[in-house]
């Protein structure tokens, strides 16, 4: 099989259905294809996990001996029928495409064995650190994986000893299923504005330099250089911030740009005022001025962009490096962090679902840092912060708080949606429990906040609300728990 014959087979797949052409491109060339023939051992129970395998063609036969007998666990098969027809009631199609992954995200040893079943099995191996890198570079694959794994978690009960992990792994994986929806669609996003945006800061950055004297291109570089080192706005106001929007695109128009709407948005969202910019730009003479405009429009459209990149990505390599911490939840190193980044990139990721919401931002200043995970803490404020955004239907203020209180670091999330009733506040951190309408809800994202809370950083979490009001209220220890024995 050549390689462009591997790259149709492996795009035919679910799991990979989704890839771009450079995903692709990559996969392919990490990838170790192998033949077997009929009864050949893919792997061994018991064995360390060393790869993940995609079936191309043939098919799989796991078994595993249980009190002496070797009992079939499943069959993965590439025919239509068959295999499929004796399968347990409710397989996803996906799960006879591929194998391997739960002993790896467990770091384990294989839990069962898998031969070929027929005279011309075809699998693709990647080795485990390919695996790895595979979630972080492809994020579309982990759509496709969780419900296979959390699947086959479900119907594991016969590997008794590893029933402690599966069941963690089961909750996980559903609870990462929701949350990988905001980040991988704020990547998706991004990227796909990205290369029309670089295009766009290529063009205008040709123009500038064409149009400006050594002196003009002086002033656009100390602005570009005061963009760089503004604070986030402490009050974000979608009617004030339409009105600014209005008023720089309507001055950025007067003057020639040909992208005023462009330039008013950028600067919008970073919070400026309608002056600011006049201010800054009265050494650039009317003849360069509509072109600095576009070419400042064009690098605040390519710098958000990469914002919602650097802030989205980094939370989907650490919900795929949680699905092995929870496993085994002392390997994790803790880390000292300052918890208002952590806010700032959840407000980033959760933009598009935060519009027409007032944001309001009361940090103290000089926050002390904290020490633990703050990867798995993200995954706290993304889902109290995204239950707010569904409570106020598109319209409020969100209120984010954070400060030093005794031995504690406070961080409160509150918004002016409906509230929570009263009969239903004291079950909210149960796992499963729900009030959302089937298929919005898996009951998991409290629950699996509250134990990153109370049990990886000894802390609390508690609710309070009334119509009108609810908030979310997180104490973090400011010093580290002592190790437990």
């Amino acid at each position: 099989m050549d390689a462009t014959e591997l790259r149709s087979a492996l795009y035919g797949l679910e799991i990979f259905a989704g890839l771009t052409g450079e995903q692709l491109d990559w996969l392919v060339s990490v990838s170790e294809p192998r033949v077997l023939g009929d009864g050949d051992v893919l792997f061994r129970d018991g064995e360390e996990a060393t790869g993940f395998h995609v079936l191309l063609s043939g098919g799989l036969v796991v078994t595993k001996v249980v009190d002496g007998r070797e009992e079939v666990l499943t069959r993965h098969s590439t025919q239509e029928g068959g295999a499929v027809a004796e399968e347990h009631d409710g397989k996803p199609s996906a799960a006879h495409r591929f194998t391997g992954e739960l002993p790896l995200l467990t770091e384990g040893s294989y839990v069962a064995t898998a031969a070929a079943s027929g005279p011309a099995t075809t699998v693709v191996a990647y080795p485990k650190p390919v695996f790895f890198e595979m979630l972080t570079r492809c994020h579309g694959v982990a759509a496709v994986l969780l419900p296979v794994l959390a699947w086959r978690i479900k119907s594991s009960e016969v590997q008794a000893r590893k029933r402690a992990t599966v069941e963690a792994l089961g909750t996980l994986a559903a609870g990462l299923a929701h949350e990988l929806n905001n980040p991988a669609a704020a990547v998706a996003r991004a990227a796909q504005e990205l290369e029309p945006a670089l295009e766009r800061l290529t063009g205008t950055a040709y123009a500038w330099g064409a149009a400006a004297t050594g002196a003009e291109r002086s002033v656009l570089d100390r602005l570009a250089g005061e963009l760089d080192k503004l604070p986030p706005p402490g009050t974000t106001d979608p009617l004030a911030q339409a009105d600014a929007e209005e008023e720089i695109a309507e001055w950025a128009g007067a003057a020639g740009a040909e992208h005023p709407g462009l330039l008013g948005s950028g600067a919008a969202d970073l919070g400026l005022d309608p002056d600011w910019l006049p201010a800054r730009l009265e050494e650039v003479g009317d003849t360069a001025l509509p072109a600095a405009l576009d070419h400042l429009a064009a690098l605040l459209e390519a710098r958000s962009l990469a914002a919602e990149l650097r802030a989205a990505g980094p939370r989907i390599s650490q919900l795929v490096a949680a699905t092995r911490d929870y496993a085994n939840l002392d390997r994790a190193p803790e880390q000292r962090f300052a918890v208002t980044d952590g806010l700032e990139n959840t407000l980033v990721v959760l933009r598009s679902k935060l519009a027409g919401i007032t944001i309001v931002r009361a940090y103290d200043p000089d926050l002390p840092d904290l020490t633990g995970y703050p990867g798995e803490l993200n995954q706290v404020w993304t889902n109290l912060v995204d239950n707010a955004a569904e409570a106020m239907e598109g319209a409020g203020v969100l209120t984010l708080r954070a400060r030093a209180e005794g031995v504690c670091m406070v961080v409160e999330i509150a918004d002016t949606g409906r509230g929570i009733p009263e009969d239903v506040l004291p079950r909210i951190f149960e796992p499963f429990y729900t009030t959302k309408d089937v298929g919005k809800g898996t009951g998991l994202g409290l629950h699996l906040s509250y134990r990153i809370v109370t049990q990886r950083h000894h802390g609390s979490i508690a609710a309070r609300s009334r119509p009108g009001e609810t908030r979310m209220v997180v104490r973090l220890p400011l010093a580290p728990a002592a190790a437990e024995h």
